[in-house]
């Protein structure tokens, strides 16, 4: 009551959670809670908070992702589902990273990330309107358009046009050389995977302040995501940037339960090695694709960042 503004960023922030799930609705789709306290903490690369069941005296964990929930129900049958819920991840905290936020994830069955990169641009420029009255929103004194469409960019091509460095291709050891020419801290834990990732979020990641796709990221970064139709080691997925922050993160899906194990395994190596932030194999998870999951398209957008 005495800062002003406040209460507006409140209603504001209802005002994007109306239109997204009308817009959802709109397109015939379910929405769904899924469980909080999981026996795996599964559907992202993420730390998470621990707890512990006193009358079945396990351990529990708190979710880190609706993931791996939202697709056994694309396994039951259905259209398109979604939820909007808490995510938990126990790790460092700024601006930008909270230990507990909001997520909305959505999945839909014969969909791929092409379709889904379109469905997203108009979403966001739908709620851009609805709660601006145009298209644009100022955000840290710059202007930033969401009219659809939004640049794509294949993520190789990001790290080459902002290092000069061409990882099409290379290997770990390669990666790594690389690395250390960029004079950045990297350790031994780190596989090929989070090794791009730590060159693109040091390099790349900042600097698109307008809505861009950045697409085609390489498999070892992505144990969840399709392979692509024609670029081999790369997968189908793409992440959204704005104003130089992660928005977004979405896949076609993969649904071939003999890869998914197989990548399962590669992430559980990762682990071994002391990567703390590794998937471990969910075993329901690929029983339900084993039954059979037709092919799919999902995303995960942070509310929190797009209600900022």
């Amino acid at each position: 009551i005495v800062n002003d503004g406040v209460k507006d960023t409140f209603l504001k922030r209802a005002k994007v959670l109306e239109t997204m799930r009308k817009y959802f609705s709109e397109a015939g789709y379910t929405e769904v809670e899924t469980p909080t306290l999981q026996s795996i903490a599964g559907g992202a690369s993420a730390r998470p908070f621990i707890t512990h069941h006193n009358s079945l005296d396990i351990d529990l964990y708190l979710r880190i992702a609706t993931e791996l929930y939202l697709k056994r129900l694309i396994v039951g049958g259905f259209e398109g589902v979604y939820e909007i819920g808490k995510n938990f991840r126990n790790e460092g905290m700024d601006r930008f990273h909270n230990p507990e936020f909001t997520c909305m994830e959505l999945y839909v069955q014969y969909k791929d990330y092409n379709w889904m990169m379109a469905f997203t641009e108009k979403l966001l420029e739908t709620i851009c309107i609805a709660v601006n009255g145009e298209d644009e929103s100022v955000f840290d004194g710059k202007t930033i358009s969401f009219k659809a469409p939004f640049r794509r960019l294949p993520i190789l091509d990001a790290i080459k046009e902002k290092t000069g460095y061409d990882l099409n291709g290379m290997e770990e050891d390669g990666i790594r050389e690389v690395c250390k020419k960029l004079n950045m801290e990297i350790d031994d834990t780190m596989g090929k995977g989070k090794l791009i990732d730590e060159i693109f979020g040091e390099f790349c990641e900042g600097t698109y302040i307008q809505p861009t796709f950045i697409i085609d990221y390489p498999v070892e970064m992505s144990p969840l995501t399709k392979m692509h139709r024609s670029k081999p080691g790369l997968t189908e997925r793409f992440e959204l940037m704005v104003n130089g922050k992660e928005l977004a993160n979405a896949y076609s899906e993969l649904n071939d339960p003999i890869d998914q194990e197989e990548r399962f395994k590669e992430q559980m190596k990762l682990a071994d090695k002391g990567d703390d932030e590794a998937m471990i194999i969910d075993q329901d998870f690929l029983r339900a694709l084993q039954y059979g999951m037709p092919p799919t398209s999902g995303i995960g957008i942070g509310i929190d960042r797009l209600v900022m």
